[in-house]
């Protein structure tokens, strides 16, 4: 084999096997490099938040009973974009009212076919566990987080990348204890097995591609061209 060819093989497969360690990091005015690989667990408070009115939210399963009318009354659940069908009133959308907005609203739509609806909404099963995937991801929106889920389930939950998606170019944002934080990741080097596929949570947003997230590492990236480790950081 050529020399120079043989140095740069071993120089390559040293740097994708993380020999050494990574090149020290250096903060920036926007980040703050942590040690370590993985972003924290987010606490108990972090995946709940503070006590509010229920909104309803996608994946959400209501009741739906307006009163003296049995043949519209409906057991239905939101879509992705937080929409649902109704017999009558159609596709209408649900998400991020109350359920007494939401009654209201459909008695307005339902006027026109029956006298005085009394309508009731309940939510008889929540999905409020959901994380955000945006960016070049086939379907963006909000995915309903059931048992563990890892970054590569999340955006195959999305239907996959788009053909010209930049796969180094993966962004988590995570708030843990009041923090924010981001990480960046490449998918390539968690699919052919460089690092762990990291597991993600409720509240998290994953962007793909080029985004105002990813450009927050640009300096970082500038000493450290080459993502052999996820990089994470407090955002200042």
């Amino acid at each position: 084999m050529n020399f120079r060819l043989a140095i740069a093989s071993l120089t390559a497969a040293c740097l994708l096997a993380g020999c050494g360690g990574r090149p020290q990091l250096t903060s920036t005015q926007t980040l703050q490099v942590m040690d370590g690989n993985a972003l924290p667990a987010p606490t108990g408070n972090d995946l709940v938040g503070e006590t509010r009115p229920y909104l309803i939210g996608p994946f959400d399963r209501l009741s739906v009973d307006v009163y003296g009318v049995p043949d519209l009354s409906k057991q239905v659940q939101t879509d992705a974009a937080g929409m649902i069908q109704l017999p009558l009133v159609g596709q209408i959308k649900a998400s991020n009212q109350t359920s007494a907005e939401r009654a209201e609203a459909i008695e307005q739509k339902l006027t026109r076919f029956v006298r005085r609806p009394d309508v009731s909404v309940n939510v008889t099963e929540s999905v409020s566990q959901v994380l955000t995937v945006e960016g070049q991801v086939a379907q963006p929106g909000l995915y309903p987080v059931v048992g563990k889920m890892s970054l590569i389930r999340a955006v195959a939950l999305a239907k996959g990348t788009t053909e010209f998606a930049k796969l180094d170019d993966v962004v988590i944002f995570r708030t843990v204890g009041g923090q924010r934080m981001a990480a960046l990741y490449n998918l390539k080097a968690i699919r052919t097995g460089v690092y762990d596929d990291p597991e993600v949570f409720a509240n998290d947003v994953v962007v793909v591609g080029d985004s105002p997230g990813r450009r927050l590492f640009k300096d970082i990236l500038a000493t450290t061209p080459l993502l052999v480790s996820p990089i994470v950081a407090l955002i200042k």
